[in-house]
């Protein structure tokens, strides 16, 4: 098979689909490779790597996506990318696509096959491409927020591990999933008091066991979750529901009731954002303010960190690249229960059944497809 991998054009989005090793592994497999041009210098990986990997360089994303039958991306193609796709050609990428119907709509015009990163399913349903850069999202997510805390950046001037004499600044994390995990790991280590919500109570057990009591674990109650909105310095919304837009849990009234200059950073963004007040922001422009409270929205957290993010994404998704090439997509996914869930368009079909729903859709099981 032919696959391709172009540069990413998403505002400041630094990552790439493919690494040389990834190179490497679908030559050995009788693949041929071909990477635009500076494709991941922004990830640390020059051309000249790629070329020694076996690939071939193309000066524009045009040559790759008219020559090649699959294409390996990161995040889901900008409008200036729709016309590039043909019929029945392969598009392996993060899509979220229950939260843009927009995009939706045209990869359904352009009767490609999509298979989406984030839904992608083992038996035990855990997400597999999804969860590296839940962790790194997680852990960011308290980076930010306690930057953004700080009053040079319109928070509350709260150092989040205090000082002895001083209280210590108030995490509330509603999700406890691998991003809220993830994300309860630094806030703990950085010395905050943390408060996890979740609907689980065997994840909540989890947490509690892990941290030995030391992160305040509750059930997700409409009062646990008004009360710990309330008392916190900083939000982290770490709700998901795959494949899905988030579920809007925290209003824009909650705002009203939070002290003045917290902070919200919104990590289900991608999926439409588990905060009323939410819209997509990016790296250099990344917060904004409503009723006093700090938002921080950005789309493509993992981006910020291109190298280690690169190298995570790529260890989970070479996998199932590697099937779709050596097998094709029909045979893929009907071998693959897991791959077949991240299956979510197929030549102007929604066989992702939270898309269609989404937009209330036509959705068509993958089954019937294949």
């Amino acid at each position: 098979m032919k696959v391709g991998c172009v540069k990413e054009i998403k505002k400041h989005e630094y990552r790439v689909g493919l690494t040389p090793s990834c190179v490497r592994s679908y030559v050995s497999h009788g693949h041929s490779v071909f990477i635009q041009a500076g494709a991941g210098i922004e990830a640390g990986f020059s051309d000249d790597e790629y070329r020694a990997a076996g690939a071939r360089i193309e000066p524009s994303p045009e040559a790759i996506y008219q020559t090649c039958e699959m294409i390996v991306k990161v995040k889901e193609p900008q409008p200036s990318e729709y016309s590039l796709f043909r019929k029945g050609q392969i598009l392996f990428t993060y899509l979220h696509l229950a939260a843009d119907e927009n995009l939706t709509r045209a990869l359904m015009d352009r009767g490609i096959k999509a298979v989406a990163y984030e839904t992608i399913r083992l038996e035990d349903g855990t997400l597999p491409c999804l969860k590296p850069m839940s962790e790194i999202a997680g852990r960011l997510s308290v980076q930010e927020g306690a930057k953004y805390l700080e009053k040079p950046f319109g928070g509350r001037g709260i150092l989040l591990g205090g000082v002895p004499g001083v209280q210590r600044g108030k995490v509330a994390i509603v999700g406890g999933g691998v991003v809220g995990f993830n994300a309860s790991r630094v806030a703990f280590g950085l010395g905050a008091d943390v408060t996890v919500l979740d609907i689980n109570p065997n994840r909540l057990a989890y947490i509690d066991d892990i941290f030995h009591g030391q992160v305040n674990t509750l059930f997700n109650s409409t009062e646990n979750l008004e009360r710990t909105i309330r008392e916190c310095d900083l939000l982290i919304g770490a709700v998901l529901i795959p494949g899905a837009r988030a579920p809007k849990l925290i209003r824009r009234e909650h705002l009203k009731v939070m002290k003045r200059h917290a902070v919200i950073v919104d990590v289900a963004v991608d999926q439409g954002g588990c905060t009323e007040t939410t819209r997509p922001t990016t790296h250099d422009n990344p917060t904004y303010t409503v009723d006093g409270i700090v938002h921080y929205c950005v789309a493509n957290m993992p981006g910020a960190v291109a190298l280690t993010s690169t190298l995570a994404l790529t260890n989970s998704t070479l996998l199932y690249g590697l099937k779709l090439a050596d097998l094709g997509l029909e045979e893929a996914c009907r071998k693959y229960p897991d791959l077949r869930e991240g299956l979510n368009l197929y030549e102007g079909k929604i066989t992702h059944r939270a898309v269609a729903d989404a937009f209330n859709l036509a959705y068509t099981p993958a089954d019937t497809v294949l």
